[in-house]
């Protein structure tokens, strides 16, 4: 028997509702779900967005920030200040708190007057934090969607490979049964039984392989979308187009997840630059106190006026200025770096992507229909009694190898699509994606 390949049915799924998804999979997270109508890539993606507890962390973050701006905006509250000035420790009027003409018992309050543009910068640096952390939320998204879009083809591979290598495997029973009729009717040798059975037995051994491969790819696949595991998987989207231009990869970067957050840990070093050249300048303290002498004696009001003397600034506010400004300066080295690597990066993935589809192309149009043509030649010489039932073998083997290199090329070059295409985060609600 000759190894066939069979193409699978690559039809568009049904729509589906993201909605009606995660309800079921609320609902029974711990059964097995069989539904009628196929999980598309898009439709994983909007579950493992869905479901995705770090999203909600930034969200968090993000509230946070907002708050703390409101509140860093503030004046610093008042301290009520109670003592008593001037007791008598010693002689006849000992502890007395009228007796003698210096006691006072006072109640005051102090209030520091912050500079209005400081606490301004200061609640700019935590919106700028809020910036940063939806600007997180952003990459989370675009990693959620990248994830969960390679787990969804590493699935979508394994399955098919693992469909070949189970066609091999019924292949090689018939084999089997085909070889042993011919020993009984003198036609065939026992070697030739044996060498059946060895390759029936080679063919379970990599039908297990794949079957790992696929319990692997469907445990990864679930980390993002839950328990999707009896889910038939829809048709693989195109992969043989990405939105990304060679020539203006700078450019197209620039707007990169990542990118992005390192522009608003930028922001924050200039929030902090600012509020040290503003921290030059010192605040006042304004105190008002009311002391309560004995009843022969009036009773007075103080009032006080303080402000820091900044004596040594060279070597304090001017140091600390300094400290900023050259974190400022990291965080834009940082950043330009970071986007340099991810242009050379990306550069070699799409030189990558399109070296396996020229390849997969290849084998699809070379090497497929030669290693067929070869396994039917080896046929026909063993039918003819020309060649022996191990070169038919081998050439089935070839055969299988040859279509699963094949897949392997599209599966590589898939992956690659999937981290091309997801760089930026997508609206899978809207996008018509299969």
């Amino acid at each position: 028997m000759l190894f066939s390949y069979v193409t699978p049915h690559r039809g568009r799924p049904h729509p589906v509702r993201v909605a009606a998804l995660v309800g079921i999979l609320a609902l029974s997270p711990l059964t097995a779900l069989a539904l009628d109508f196929p999980l598309t890539l898009g439709q994983a993606q909007q579950l493992a967005v869905a479901r995705s507890r770090q999203l909600n962390a930034h969200g968090l973050a993000v509230t946070a920030a907002r708050e703390m701006a409101v509140a860093a905006g503030q004046l610093p509250d008042p301290v009520l200040k109670v003592g008593i000035d001037n007791l008598p420790v010693s002689g006849t009027d000992r502890g007395s708190l009228t007796s003698d003409f210096m006691t006072m018992r006072r109640v005051g309050i102090m209030q520091e007057i912050t500079r209005a543009d400081k606490r301004q910068l200061r609640a700019e640096r935590y919106d700028r934090s809020a910036d940063k952390a939806l600007a997180e939320k952003t990459a989370g998204i675009a990693t959620i969607q990248r994830e969960t879009a390679i787990a969804w083809l590493d699935r979508y591979f394994a399955e098919q490979m693992l469909t070949l290598v189970t066609e091999q495997v019924q292949q090689a029973k018939l084999e089997i049964e085909a070889t042993e009729a011919a020993y009984r009717g003198g036609r065939s040798s026992q070697a030739d039984v044996f060498a059946a059975r060895t390759a029936l037995a080679m063919a379970n051994d990599r039908a297990s392989e794949f079957q790992k491969k696929l319990k692997t790819a469907k445990t990864t696949l679930a980390r993002w979308t839950g328990d999707t595991s009896d889910i038939a998987l829809a048709g693989k989207p195109n992969v043989d187009s990405i939105g990304l231009d060679q020539m203006s990869l700078e450019t197209s970067l620039a707007h990169h997840p990542q990118i992005a957050v390192l522009n608003r840990q930028t922001e924050i070093a200039e929030a902090d630059a600012r509020l040290a050249a503003a921290n030059k300048k010192s605040d006042w303290t304004v105190e008002v106190a009311i002391q309560q002498r004995g009843p022969a004696y009036s009773n007075m009001v103080s009032i006080g006026l303080s402000l820091p003397f900044q004596w040594d600034q060279k070597n304090r506010q001017d140091r600390e200025l300094s400290s900023k400004l050259a974190m400022l300066d990291q965080s834009k080295a940082e950043r330009d770096e970071m986007l340099r690597a991810h242009i050379a990066e990306t550069k070699i993935m799409i030189e990558e992507w399109q070296n396996n589809r020229e390849r997969a192309t290849r084998y699809e149009r070379e090497l497929i229909p030669l290693a067929r043509e070869r396994s039917r030649a080896v046929m026909a010489a063993y039918r003819g009694g020309k060649s022996n039932l191990n070169d038919v073998l081998a050439a089935s083997r070839n055969e299988l190898d040859t279509h699963l290199q094949t897949l392997q090329l599209q599966a590589d070059a898939a992956r690659l699509w999937a981290q091309l295409n997801f760089l930026i985060p997508v609206d899978t609600m809207n996008k018509d994606m299969p």
